[in-house]
């Protein structure tokens, strides 16, 4: 039985974002993911400026008068969600936590998808698989997948995005649009992404604390690490600890950054004391613009 709060979150979410869907990404989404091709829709008469290379000779000999082919784009697509609930997710040091703002976005997307009239799946992961969700339309679909963030607790508390990568390529066999959504503490991945990205269409969605970019300047803190449940005492005052806590968040950016652009795939930031509409519209725009 889902917990009241966790149905309540699930609501208010789908009021929020369907009033974000309808105002800002429902075209844009269109735009963004292309259908499989397009297919033979009927024919017409043709006029003054049509394609003369679609003009359907066949039907044009029997009419004795120039008809084309009215071609259509073949729309559906796949959406598919890859989405981290390891332990680290449960962290947030504004409003929300990783997973709820996880949770958002997913919502946006998956509501765009069905808008759109794709099917939408999820599959959720720590250091294993935790939860297969298979790809439907229809907005019941989509509000399994969010509930499944809110309230999927993991039975590992760490992260193996290889694994999960890995897992899906051998499941989807049709080329699908793939989000993976996650803070990638995790960097090990890069040969399951390539395989993946050979195939489908891949973002990566990475969720950003500001106390994963910068350490408080607060005096004695104990840190338990939310994965591995190692404990430490660190002096936030202290200007090496500071430097090498940054430091280290850089290292790891630049290590996904580079995995990113070995495999060609899209990369969106989303810091969680910010609001999440406006890196995904650039990239939204950044996508269409390719495309036209």
């Amino acid at each position: 039985m889902i917990p009241k709060e966790i149905l309540k979150k699930v609501k208010r979410i789908e009021i929020q974002t369907r009033k974000v869907v309808n105002d800002v990404f429902s075209g844009e989404y269109r735009s963004t993911f292309k259908g499989k091709g397009m297919s033979f829709s009927e024919v017409r008469e043709y006029q003054r400026g049509d394609d003369v290379r679609l003009i359907d000779w066949n039907v044009t000999a029997r009419q004795n008068h120039p008809y084309i082919k009215v071609m259509e784009e073949e729309r559906e697509l796949t959406v598919y969600f890859v989405v981290d609930i390891s332990h680290s997710g449960h962290f947030g040091s504004v409003e929300q936590y990783k997973s709820e703002i996880a949770a958002e976005i997913c919502s946006v997307l998956s509501f765009s998808a069905i808008k759109n009239n794709d099917k939408v799946g999820m599959l959720s992961f720590s250091d294993d698989i935790e939860k297969y969700i298979s790809p439907r339309k229809g907005k019941s679909n989509g509000l399994r997948v969010i509930r499944e963030i809110l309230y999927s607790k993991s039975k590992s508390g760490s992260t193996n995005v290889g694994n999960a990568l890995g897992y899906l390529s051998k499941l989807i066999t049709k080329k699908s649009v793939v989000f993976i959504v996650s803070d990638f503490y995790d960097l090990n991945f890069e040969k399951q992404l390539k395989v993946l990205s050979n195939k489908h269409d891949v973002i990566l969605i990475q969720m950003i604390d500001q106390l994963d970019r910068v350490l408080p300047n607060i005096g004695l803190i104990a840190f338990r690490d939310a994965e591995t449940g190692e404990k430490k005492v660190i002096d936030t005052n202290n200007k090496k600890n500071q430097l090498k806590y940054t430091t280290q968040f850089l290292k790891r950016q630049n290590s996904l950054e580079r995995i990113v652009k070995k495999s060609a795939v899209d990369l969106i930031n989303i810091d969680t004391d910010k609001s999440y509409i406006l890196p995904l519209t650039k990239f939204f725009k950044k996508r269409g613009k390719m495309f036209h």
